[in-house]
């Protein structure tokens, strides 16, 4: 046992356990609801059954993998700190409040919790169209300290979500400028459309840039928006519904891109 770790991983409910070696190489992986252990290689077979003994759930099945599918084989070939599917929607917000929860005031709530709840809400309606064949990935790292929030690819393209907290407070949408309630507006589609410019950069392929507002009581868009959408989270499932550019397998390919934060390096 010498040499290996188990990292779980969480990904839409469903939990897998990674054996990697001290260089963050996979050597083998334990997918309890399969129940089957996957080997790269038998030499190491004791050795990985003897670390993962502590996570098995009754009897499983030991073996190569049966066939590794595009997805699994980027996976494999990244190092877990490279790999980006693992985040959780805010997950720069929890880690940020983690390290500074800042004023428990009531009368001054942190804006930062707004903006998690927000990017929470919008993270798990994107999660919920994995059935229909899409990926979503969350809170991806660009250059000099900006974030794509969501990043959603599927058979109907790559969309760059950001979310915006609006709580039943009207909305106004002046391209580019957006004001939520009583704040001075903000030219939020501009920052929409250039943290999709940049994703585009890096994956090589066009990424639509969406705002999503999360529970605003109204919505009032004055004039025809330039290249970008603005919806509300309860809309975000209309995105679904939109298809024939992706084929399954280039969704895949594009995924497996988007996931390591290597590419995102020289994003823009």
């Amino acid at each position: 046992m010498r040499g290996l770790r188990v990292i779980p991983t969480w990904r839409h409910g469903q939990q897998r356990l990674y054996v990697c070696r001290t260089d963050g190489k996979n050597v083998a992986w334990y997918d309890p609801e399969a129940g089957r252990v996957n080997l790269l290689g038998e030499e190491r077979r004791a050795d990985v059954l003897g670390v993962l003994a502590p996570f098995l759930t009754g009897p499983v099945t030991v073996g190569p993998p049966p066939v590794p599918t595009p997805a699994e084989l980027a996976r494999l070939s990244l190092h877990p700190d490279d790999d980006l599917a693992p985040n959780r929607p805010g997950e720069a917000l929890l880690i940020a409040l983690d390290r500074d929860p800042g004023p428990t005031r009531r009368l001054r709530p942190d804006p930062r919790r707004r903006a998690l709840a927000a990017e929470q809400t919008v993270g798990e309606a994107l999660d919920r169209l994995e059935g229909a064949g899409w990926r979503t990935l969350h809170s991806i790292p660009l250059p000099g300290g900006d974030r794509i929030h969501h990043l959603l690819i599927g058979p109907g393209g790559l969309f760059g979500v950001r979310s915006l907290h609006a709580r039943r407070q009207r909305v106004v949408v002046n391209d580019p400028m957006v004001a939520v309630g009583r704040r001075e507006p903000r030219p939020l589609l501009r920052h929409v459309r250039a943290a999709a410019d940049r994703a585009s950069y890096a994956l090589t392929a066009e990424v639509h840039p969406v705002l999503a507002l999360v529970g605003p009581a109204d919505l009032d868009i004055t004039a025809p928006l330039r290249e970008a959408r603005v919806l509300t989270d309860t809309a975000l499932p209309s995105l679904a519904r939109t298809g024939g550019l992706l084929k399954p397998a280039d969704v895949e390919a594009l995924h497996a891109m988007a996931r390591d934060r290597r590419t995102w390096v020289s994003g823009g």
